[in-house]
């Protein structure tokens, strides 16, 4: 991967008048001073195989959240915790009637996550909220920093604040198993008041999420930057084929009702059907259960799951269309009833045209190779993109991996990904009203 070097900085005088126009000063992102955040923040819940343990609400998650708060106060920001749970620092901006520009992600990890994943997107904003006060510029519009609560889990941050939380407790599946009422209360969050995290829609003028693409398309193509078009929406479905289950031995090819055959054309239907779409989608089937499963019983039912996913709702219909044309053809041709059942439906969630376009010039500008592809794990900005102008921003994740140990993204790469998120929000701050 090619990444050219940023131009030298040029620092703007200590005497430089608040509200310079941005155009007019470079300001880069110090790259030791944001290695040294990541190092720090994932000291908190490091694990002896490199690994990293922060769990939603955890006791890691609260220190990790007390270092952030920690930061964003030092650096003169306006911090509190909303009901839903999210920490949020705010800059304030030249006209404070202007709606603001938000950046941020997620602290929490899974249970044995990288770095990277989640934290990398908060701590560049910082970062970025860090390098305008260096030069003593300050926006027009400003600045949200956000550390969304528990978006490995229950999402719950996100869903507050843009008011697509559920009100029903026993709705959230928490990963310590407690529940969110007294989760939320750990980290500063207040369930009876959950409605009032939801933010008006003339709060916020865009929201830009840096993070590592926990896959390997940015390697392969050897880019510096990854232009997200959007979050993929989803479709989920259970499948149970029905045969007969029967001796192995004594039964003859000819009279058999074998469920596992069923779902073995099944499985390579599904993949047949995505890899030749037009476009990019993606069909997984990710689990698959076998009765009696036994060495020597023709299987009689098999239990499979499918998941679709594709960032044009209009793909999404129609490889759901052929997925049940599929089901349809392969059990009469093998006798063997299929029935579908829907578990979830998510919309997918494009990014904004010119959110997109401001961060390919602005990668381009500073002289980094990328390229647009689509985002296919979920993400804090899949929900705010539902009500605000969105854009996300990748950078590379070697060997394709994430949420282990082995997830690993270069000091320069992170800079370099650090560095198109300031550029993206100086240039923002002039284009939007």
């Amino acid at each position: 991967m090619k990444v050219t070097a940023l131009p030298t900085l040029i620092s703007a005088s200590p005497t430089t008048p608040t509200g310079i126009e941005p155009s007019k000063v470079v300001a880069r992102p110090n790259r030791d001073r944001l290695i040294g955040t990541i190092e720090q923040l994932a000291s908190i819940g490091a694990k002896p195989d490199g690994s990293v343990c922060r769990r939603g609400f955890s006791p890691e998650d609260v220190q990790g959240r007390e270092l952030l708060a920690h930061w964003m106060k030092q650096l003169g920001m306006q911090v509190r915790v909303d009901a839903a749970g999210n920490l949020i620092g705010r800059l304030e901006g030249l006209d404070p009637h202007r709606p603001a520009l938000v950046t941020g992600s997620h602290l929490d990890t899974v249970p044995t996550g990288g770095r990277f994943d989640g934290a990398l997107g908060v701590l560049a904003g910082l970062e970025a909220c860090r390098a305008l006060q260096d030069q003593s510029i300050r926006l027009r519009h400003g600045i949200e920093l956000i550390a969304f609560a528990d978006e490995e889990s229950t999402m719950v941050g996100c869903k507050g604040l843009t008011g697509t939380a559920s009100d029903a407790p026993e709705s959230y599946a928490t990963s310590n198993g407690q529940p969110i009422q007294d989760n939320l209360a750990r980290i500063g969050g207040h369930w009876p008041s959950l409605a009032s995290a939801r933010r008006s829609d003339e709060a916020y003028a865009a929201f830009l999420e840096l993070h590592v693409e926990q896959g390997g398309v940015l390697e392969q193509r050897g880019d510096a930057i990854g232009v997200v078009e959007g979050v993929v929406g989803q479709r989920r479905f259970s499948i149970k084929v029905q045969g007969q289950a029967n001796h192995a031995g004594t039964t003859p090819m000819g009279l058999r009702q074998d469920a596992l055959v069923a779902a073995s054309r099944l499985v390579l239907a599904v993949e047949a059907m995505a890899a030749r779409h037009p476009g990019d989608p993606v069909a997984t089937v990710g689990r698959l259960e076998v009765w009696p499963n036994a060495a020597n019983v023709v299987p009689g039912a098999v239990a499979l799951t499918v998941d679709l996913r594709d960032v044009d709702p209009t793909v999404l219909d129609q490889l759901v269309e052929e997925l049940m044309q599929q089901v349809e053809r392969i059990g009469a041709e093998t006798g063997c009833p299929i029935a579908v059942d829907p578990q979830f439906s998510v919309d997918p969630t494009p990014a904004d045209a010119l959110v997109m376009a401001t961060i390919t010039e602005a990668a381009a500008d500073l002289g980094l190779s990328h390229s647009h592809l689509p985002s296919r794990a979920s993400h804090d900005a899949q929900e705010v993109g539902r009500r605000w102008p969105m854009g996300m921003i990748f950078v590379p994740s070697r060997g394709g991996l994430s949420h282990s140990a082995a997830e690993f993204t270069s000091d320069e790469q992170c800079w370099a990904g650090t560095a198109v998120l300031l550029e993206t929000l100086l240039r923002l701050d002039r284009q939007l009203p």
